[in-house]
């Protein structure tokens, strides 16, 4: 037996329950991990809330770190003791021990800890994605992104700012700018008293950016589109504050033939060769010293619903992990 936490319907946090669960043998090609410190983010949130529908029952969470258990048969590369982490695999993180298709698993290189691998593999493999395939940023370059004090912002600061690209930076208080701007921000935005869009003109000498990463959805996807330059690029890849509502794609045009698109991590480590080039180029960043990454908030599994509240109502910076 082990503890996990499920839920039957969606809804708020109060619909995430930790129940004890029966773990079976692991079966081909899947092994039994116990977890060691188990990732919070805000995509498990969509799915609690029925925003990204899944299959009822089920339990939650798509990243954690831990020691590999059990090998089911034709499981080759891994070894009982090997210390792993995972990012969108199967829902089932938020528990203390599960089964897992091997196939999802990476192992962790000697100096990166089992919490800042839990934090960093499905915000820092997004972020890889993102800057490296997404929209391949160059340096020199200045780039818009939303939410930097986030946990997927505080890693695209460090790695943008680590190739010599300039990142103005939005976020919703004094206490958060200045911690981006430790990080490296070169340009910080309140967009809680400022004009987002009249600040990134004036900084660009009115070109606007070339690329905008915006994780908030509705409440600034407008305004994303104002920064941006002729043929820029939004890259559309959370929702935050709601889905975006319906508009027509002549906007598009109008404002200057730009470039919409709407990306996700799984489409992107689809393969093992594209799950471990990922993988190993945070996991070099990281290490290098570049990416200084520690989880912001530790809280027990059963606590998994005051995660929630805390990230939905924006009261944390940087990662959550659960601690199983």
């Amino acid at each position: 037996m082990t503890k996990a936490i499920r839920l039957d319907h969606t809804g708020g946090p109060d619909v995430l329950q930790l129940v004890q669960v029966e773990l079976e043998q692991p079966g081909v090609g899947q092994v039994r991990l116990r977890h060691s410190a188990i990732g919070v983010n805000f995509i498990d949130t969509y799915q609690r809330s029925g925003l990204y529908p899944i299959a009822l029952p089920s339990g939650l969470g798509q990243e954690a770190a831990g020691v590999v258990e059990a090998l089911g048969p034709g499981v080759s590369g891994l070894a009982i003791g090997d210390r792993v982490a995972y990012a969108d695999g199967e829902l089932g993180s938020y528990s203390q021990a599960r089964i897992i298709q091997a196939r999802h698993l990476v192992k962790l290189p000697d100096g990166l800890s089992d919490e800042t691998a839990a934090c960093a593999m499905l915000q820092g493999m997004t972020v890889e994605y993102l800057i490296r395939r997404t929209y391949p940023v160059e340096t020199g370059q200045t780039v818009l992104w939303h939410a930097a004090a986030g946990g997927v912002g505080q890693i695209a600061v460090q790695w943008l700012t680590s190739i010599g690209v300039q990142v103005i930076g939005t976020v919703g208080s004094d206490a958060k700018g200045e911690l981006v701007r430790a990080l490296g921000c070169q340009h910080v935005i309140n967009y809680a008293r400022e004009n987002v869009a009249q600040r990134v003109h004036a900084i660009t000498e009115g070109a606007g950016v070339p690329v905008v990463f915006d994780s908030v959805g509705k409440d600034t996807f407008e305004t994303s589109l104002n920064c941006l330059g002729l043929r820029g690029m939004l890259v559309s890849f959370g929702n935050a504050s709601g889905p975006v509502v319906p508009f027509s794609p002549l906007l598009l045009s109008q404002k200057g033939s730009l470039y919409l698109t709407r990306p996700k991590l799984s489409d992107y480590i689809s393969t093992r060769a594209e799950l471990e080039t990922s993988a190993n180029a945070l996991f070099e960043r990281i290490l290098s010293g570049a990416i200084k990454l520690a989880p912001s908030a530790r809280y027990a599994l059963a606590d998994a619903p005051r995660a929630h509240l805390d990230m939905e109502g924006r009261k944390t910076t940087g990662s959550l992990i659960l601690m199983p």
